[in-house]
């Protein structure tokens, strides 16, 4: 055994995983925690795909449309609540104990449901995949935030940019896998089971990766040649910082709730719906729009909210984090207003707007990270960054609630065409015009919220994990 304050060259499972154990050499690279975080994102970003295994389960285990969705919809419920209430832990175990643990949970979840769907047992696949993977959804989601930004504090949108548009990309890699080896393995309950399983074993080799690459920078670290006070003289960039208890009493907080909130009820409406609604929109013309096309317009739209995670967001590292915001709601409802105006007389005109519309709804996700950092500093950012995550829960229900129910009634009055969206389509104006008040709203948080304890919290950090740099 190694005496106190030492460390063994053999560390024990916790050890390992423990902060202290994470702390960066001398000579390590700040660009290797990209890759980590990636490795995390693109993984849990599967989720996305849940649409595959849709089909095959109603198929095989007779089951209804909305019965094959609970486990997608519990694992988005349980996303935000594990990323809200696990938060202050992730924050204080670090990262790569976040990382193991959303390994863990996530590849359990497939592997119960591999059982589940092997037993006949779907309440198993309901809570393995949705209950138990859901968890490692939003642990793995908000694990590399605040490390990333205390990586690159020059560059926090970029950064957070780069991980989250892995969540957004992982559906690309995972809906052409899996379809894959259904079509191996066939579509029954030998074959779902099987696809599962084999699901659950390489997302643990892969997420394992961030486990073992992820490392934290040593106190004190900062990027050659750039200082909090350069970063500070933009407005609404804080040295400060806030605890995640603080951050929720704070105005700033739940102005920039309402902001995310209303720009993913706007996304989201139109990429729930993004096949029928364009099939809907120009049925009734000279060009209608196939199932083939259609698809192609799903698969555009996921392009588009992928890209929009790292391009915005990076742009938001130059233009500031209010103007980004700025664009993403106030262009924003100005593109729903051009569809709701143009109707079905231009498709391409409809295709370039709801393009711009996901590229806005995926780089709000990647930018609300670095507005809560530029808002309440690194201290508790992954924590606070959690609990703005619920937003994303409430936005969720309600896009997919106003379009399908919209749409539903007016086919009942016995209309087609744009008209099934037109209420939709402005309704959703009006939450981007809700959101865009909000964000003017947002101003340098109040010193009275400040942590005065946090710079005597990181000498004592220092003291325990020793000196390093990069």
């Amino acid at each position: 055994m190694p005496e106190d304050g030492q460390i063994s060259p053999f560390p024990s499972p916790g050890g390992f995983l423990s902060r202290a154990r994470t702390v960066a050499p001398p000579t390590w690279s700040r660009w290797l925690v990209p890759p980590a975080a990636l490795s995390v994102h693109l993984s849990i970003g599967q989720a996305y795909a849940w649409s595959v295994f849709k089909s095959p389960l109603e198929s095989s285990l007779h089951l209804s449309g909305t019965a094959s969705a609970l486990p997608f919809q519990l694992g988005i419920v349980m996303l935000g609540l594990s990323a809200a209430f696990g938060g202050p832990m992730v924050e204080r175990r670090g990262p790569r104990w976040a990382m193991f643990v959303s390994m863990i949970c996530f590849s359990a979840g497939f592997l119960l449901s591999a059982l589940g769907v092997a037993t006949g047992q779907y309440w198993l696949v309901v809570v393995g995949y949705g209950f138990v993977g859901g968890i490692g959804l939003g642990i793995g989601y908000i694990s590399p935030v605040s490390t990333l930004m205390k990586w690159f504090p020059d560059r926090p949108g970029m950064a957070t940019g780069i991980a989250i548009m892995g969540f957004g990309g992982g559906a690309l890699i995972a809906s052409p896998w899996s379809t894959q080896m259904l079509d191996a393995f066939g579509t029954g309950t030998g074959g779902i089971a099987t696809t599962f399983l084999v699901h659950g074993v390489v997302y643990a080799i892969f997420m394992s990766l961030g486990v073992f690459l992820v490392r934290v920078p040593p106190a004190g670290w900062l990027p050659r040649g750039w200082t909090p006070a350069k970063a500070a003289t933009r407005a609404l960039i804080t040295t400060a910082n806030v605890s995640a208890r603080n951050a929720i009493r704070t105005p700033q907080f739940w102005c920039l709730w309402i902001v995310l909130c209303f720009n993913v009820t706007a996304g989201i409406g139109i990429l729930e719906k993004a096949s029928p609604m364009i099939q809907d929109f120009f049925e009734n013309t000279a060009a209608p729009v196939s199932a083939g096309a259609a698809a192609g317009f799903v698969a555009l739209l996921s392009l588009a909210n992928m890209a929009g995670r790292l391009v915005w967001s990076s742009i938001s590292d130059l233009i500031g984090r209010k103007n980004m915001y700025r664009v993403y709601l106030g262009v924003g409802a100005l593109l729903y207003l051009t569809i709701a105006l143009a109707g079905d007389s231009r498709n391409f005109v409809f295709i370039l707007c709801a393009v711009g519309i996901l590229s806005f709804y995926g780089g709000g996700f990647s930018t609300a990270p670095a507005y809560l950092r530029d808002l309440f500093g690194t201290y508790q950012v992954g924590a606070i960054h959690g609990r703005l995550l619920t937003a994303w829960s409430l936005a969720g229900v309600l896009g997919p609630l106003i379009v399908n129910a919209i749409a539903d009634s007016q086919a009942e009055a016995g209309k087609t065409g744009p008209a099934l969206y037109t209420t939709s389509l402005y309704i959703m104006i009006a939450l981007l015009v809700v959101g865009f008040v909000a964000n003017e709203l947002i101003r340098p948080v109040h010193p009275r919220f400040h942590e005065p304890r946090v710079a005597e919290q990181g000498r004592q950090d220092a003291v325990i994990t020793g000196p390093g740099g990069s």
